[in-house]
């Protein structure tokens, strides 16, 4: 590909983390056991099965240690899930990461949910260079400055330097609209409305897995339009998809509301965002829906001829989710035990354990299990089952139960004479979750995990948003905001401050305006920092 440069950038940590591996391993808490890569503890747990008794006392210890109570330390709960459940890798350079078949499989039911829903909105895929020259990014002034400290250069190619170094893609609202101005011609040619699924690189001082690395995956949509309403329209159309999205599929009660200007995205007129509260309180920025304006499209001159003949720019907007998505899916719902995911998203929704003793029982409760299977994936149901027999059926459940699989169904010689199964629930644990004698009858059993998927579904997103509204408190005054602050909470409050407060805010508290939300109480109201009048409320937390 060339040299990759960046400017004024030489670690991608901060400017004092020229150290060594194992310090700066240290200094970012990854688990120093390396889970990822070297054999894993479960694997290590296999061998005490085995045999060697001796080695048994190290796996204990070892699995002892496997996930980090998440009270204890979140980012080490964090980072050990991530290892454990095999979701994702390092990657040789630093600051990036490998997703592994079980991270990508959640990404791909993200995938799968949204694509329906932008088809159904009108829009369509499509795919843009990920190389940008660096004229581009200058033609729009805010957007060069915002992005600028993240760029990458590409500045030799072919082992020649190049005339105009390339910038590899942090977004694309510019290559877009160049784009754009050679289709755009007339009225009849609007509104034109795409999206992409792509990789995107921002070269990040600080990373963590999913949730901030130098190199993501996302969708990012860009349309643009006759008319300043309707880009509007469009824009708040696709915040309300992304809503959707995470209370239905995620179970994540987000918050959607309107950023701040300081918070806005660099070269749009406004941004829309859903907000998620962490298993640690902290925010994240889940997924954003930018209303453009005119200002790419006059950077680059897009215009259209309209009905009267006369020549106008167009109206565009961009929104984006991104694979930091699955970093908040993890951070929502997993508890002490490992990850724990919503049905709607779990790339397995039931793993089927075969329990024998003695060899003859074998082939009969392994029969039992497949026509279990058969019957659960002919109902559309995420079906696996473990059948190997060089690890226990304990080793299998607390396995499973760290992998997040909602449901496990249990088959022994004794369900297979009375024809009935055990199913555990993950959201529930221990013996209050499990259910004995559900009958293997095809519709019965049908009927009766679909209707327990949906109950874990509906329990996560309850549980969610206890924890997020428990967590919120709603402040009149800046002193009240920073007690909220430093207790950890989200603080809410009617502000119509400065630019300038704002900013004091967050170099005094480490919180920042996440949003104005789109739901605001009624009445008169005064902002906590100044005691003037205020139109709405903001919520300020720290975040990711």
């Amino acid at each position: 590909m060339g040299a990759l440069r960046l400017p004024a950038l030489t670690s991608i940590f901060t400017s004092s983390s020229v150290r060594s591996p194992l310090a700066l391993k240290h200094r970012l808490r990854f688990p120093l056991r390396r889970p990822f890569s070297a054999q894993s503890t479960a694997e290590k747990a296999v061998a005490t099965e085995l045999g060697d008794g001796k080695a048994a006392k190290v796996v204990d210890k070892e699995k002892e240690r496997v996930i980090t109570p998440r009270s204890q330390d979140f980012n080490a709960w964090y980072l050990d899930v991530i290892a454990n459940a095999e979701l994702a890798d390092y990657g040789p350079v630093r600051g990036t990461m490998v997703i592994r078949p079980y991270g990508y499989a959640i990404w791909e039911a993200i995938q799968d949910y949204l694509n329906v829903k932008f088809k159904e909105t009108g829009h369509s895929n499509m795919y843009f260079p990920q190389f940008i020259p660096y004229s581009f990014i200058e033609k729009e002034a805010s957007h060069v400055e915002g992005f600028s400290p993240e760029l990458a250069l590409v500045t030799v190619g072919g082992g020649k330097e190049l005339e105009e170094k390339l910038v590899v893609r942090p977004t694309s609202e510019t290559i877009v609209n160049h784009m754009f101005t050679q289709w755009i011609h007339s009225y009849r040619d609007l509104p034109l409305m795409i999206n992409q699924w792509a990789n995107v690189t921002r070269w990040e001082m600080r990373t963590k897995p999913f949730i901030r690395t130098l190199e993501f995956l996302w969708q990012e949509g860009h349309t643009a339009h006759a008319i300043a309403e309707e880009a509007e329209k469009e824009a708040m159309q696709m915040i309300d998809v992304y809503i959707k999205f995470a209370y239905e599929q995620a179970a994540i009660p987000v918050i959607a509301g309107r950023k701040s200007r300081v918070e806005t995205f660099a070269g749009a007129s406004r941004t829309y965002t859903i907000e998620a509260m962490m298993g640690d309180r902290k925010a994240l920025q889940a997924g954003t829906s930018h209303n453009l304006g005119q200002n790419f499209s006059r950077a680059f001159n897009t215009q259209f001829t309209d009905e009267n003949g006369q020549r106008q720019h167009v109206w565009q907007t961009s929104w984006a989710i991104s694979t930091r998505f699955v970093g908040g899916i993890i951070m929502t719902h997993g508890d002490d035990a490992g990850l724990l995911l919503p049905p709607r998203l779990a790339p397995v929704q039931v793993v089927i354990v075969p329990i024998w003793k003695k060899d003859n029982e074998k082939m009969g409760v392994l029969t039992a299990s497949s026509s279990v299977k058969e019957t659960l994936q002919a109902a559309g149901i995420k079906v696996k089952i473990d059948d190997t027999d060089q690890r226990t059926p304990g080793w299998k459940f607390n396995f499973y139960e760290m992998k997040g699989v909602p449901l496990r169904i249990e088959i022994g010689p004794r369900d297979v004479s009375s024809g009935t199964v055990v199913i555990s629930r993950r959201d529930v644990p221990g013996k209050q979750g499990k259910v004995f004698g559900i009958s293997m009858e095809p519709s019965s059993l049908v009927a009766y995990v679909i209707d327990k998927l949906n109950e874990v579904q509906s329990t996560l997103l309850e549980r969610a948003t206890t924890f997020r509204d428990s967590n919120i408190v709603d402040v009149y005054s800046y002193n009240e905001l920073k007690e909220a602050i430093a207790q950890g909470k989200w603080a809410r409050g009617p502000w119509s401050a400065s630019d300038e407060e704002e900013l004091k805010v967050k170099e005094e508290t480490g919180a920042t305006i996440r949003c104005f939300p789109f739901e605001q109480p009624e009445g008169p109201k005064k902002c906590l920092m100044t005691g003037n009048s205020a139109d709405e409320v903001a919520i300020f937390a720290k975040s990711y």
